[in-house]
């Protein structure tokens, strides 16, 4: 019997006349993350099967299935010839290192097959327990579950583990959107998101040297790192901010510093999208969170640009974001003591309910359009 790893997809199913095209995105997608490992690869009918790997690299192989958008769940399974006797033999594999209850739970996906469903599962409880008298069978609540896959195309699938996916949409089914990367919880959390949502992202961070440290923006870097893993690589833009930061501190009220800073990095975040074939602009603002995330606030950030800024966390309070974050293993650096480049200038009081006009008054008062251009001339490229 041969060993083969199943890949299942499920909203994928949805997509009508244009599946196939998504199923292209996940296929491609999968053999990009797996070419350093030796392996086949093949499809039957709505299963991916790897196949031909050394046993040692499996984990290797689940690590990284773990990681790819697009997968529902995945299990390591037999693979045999459709009959009675070769289902029994992998049936039998898997229960000899079985305790307690146990149940069969088949899929005939091949109508031909001569015993429907529950008559397989008949079948293959009782072979178990000629062979396994101590075993017990327990239909509702089993300690172990022997799953029967039966396939169209004469193969069938047997197995005892399903491991779940991140599920959602292959990456770059979805367009291509600028992350607006900070050293904080949220910014990554947020790229996790909608790369889970099929987003091929780039990433633009704002650092202050020498108001912030080198070790600051190394922090950023191992963040965009772990995202990156989530969609096939990021492009990192990092631009240098505190011009910018400086000509709104002497020039304009303390507490619209944030506010103004928002509004130039909304500013850099779409020319960078742009001339990079980005289409959204993505920030981890929650709403209410800080004076940056009321409504109002954000109503005056995205009065400067024209491209759909998407905020994935703003209705998510911080708990629900900690425990993605814990989750995509993001959390330990983000919490690092190394500022970022809000908290220069910080503001004792910011403006939690900025009014427009007040905004454009003060913001005119600098020399908006070369202070962008500057800080664009300081772009440094990291890829990962």
């Amino acid at each position: 019997m041969n060993k083969v790893i199943i890949v299942r997809y499920c909203e994928i199913h949805l997509k009508g006349k244009n599946r196939s095209y998504f199923e292209r995105l996940l296929i491609e997608n999968i053999e990009r993350n797996l070419k350093d490992i030796p392996h086949t690869f093949s499809k039957l009918n709505a299963r991916y099967l790897i196949g031909d790997y050394d046993q040692a690299d499996a984990e290797r192989i689940f690590d990284k299935l773990n990681k790819i958008c697009g997968i529902h769940s995945y299990s390591e399974s037999f693979v045999v010839d459709t009959s009675l006797e070769n289902i029994s033999q992998a049936v039998l594999s898997l229960a000899k290192d079985v305790s307690g209850t146990f149940k069969i739970d088949t899929n005939r996906a091949d109508k031909t097959f001569c015993l429907n469903s529950v008559e397989v599962s008949r079948e293959m409880g009782g072979v178990v327990l000629d062979n396994y008298p101590n075993l017990k069978v327990d239909v509702v609540s089993p300690e172990n579950v022997i799953y029967v896959d039966i396939r169209e195309g004469g193969k069938t699938l047997v197995f005892s583990k399903i491991f779940h996916g991140l599920g959602g949409l292959p990456t770059s089914s979805s367009g291509r959107g600028m992350l607006m990367l900070s050293g904080g919880i949220d910014s990554p959390v947020a790229g996790y998101m909608m790369a889970k949502r099929g987003m091929k992202l780039d990433a633009v961070h704002f650092h202050s040297y020498p108001y912030t440290s080198v070790a600051a923006r190394e922090k950023v870097e191992e963040l965009a790192g772990r995202v990156a893993e989530y969609c096939n690589g990021i492009d990192l833009y990092i631009v240098r901010f505190t011009e910018i930061q400086e000509a709104i501190h002497e020039n304009c009220p303390e507490e619209l510093m944030i506010t103004l800073m928002r509004r130039f990095m909304m500013r850099i975040a779409e020319r960078l999208a742009l001339k990079h074939g980005g289409q959204a602009i993505i920030t981890g603002e929650s709403l209410g969170q800080v004076a940056s995330q009321t409504i109002e606030s954000i109503t005056s950030s995205n009065s400067v640009v024209k491209m759909p800024v998407l905020r994935p966390l703003i209705a998510f309070d911080k708990l629900d974001i900690i425990e993605i974050a814990n989750k995509i293993d993001t959390f330990n650096t983000s919490i690092l003591p190394y500022e970022d480049c809000c908290t220069v200038f910080l503001p004792k009081f910011p403006a939690i309910k900025p009014r427009l006009e007040t905004v454009l008054k003060a913001e005119a008062r600098l020399n908006v359009e070369e202070l962008i251009e500057n800080a664009l001339n300081t772009v440094e490229v990291v890829r990962f």
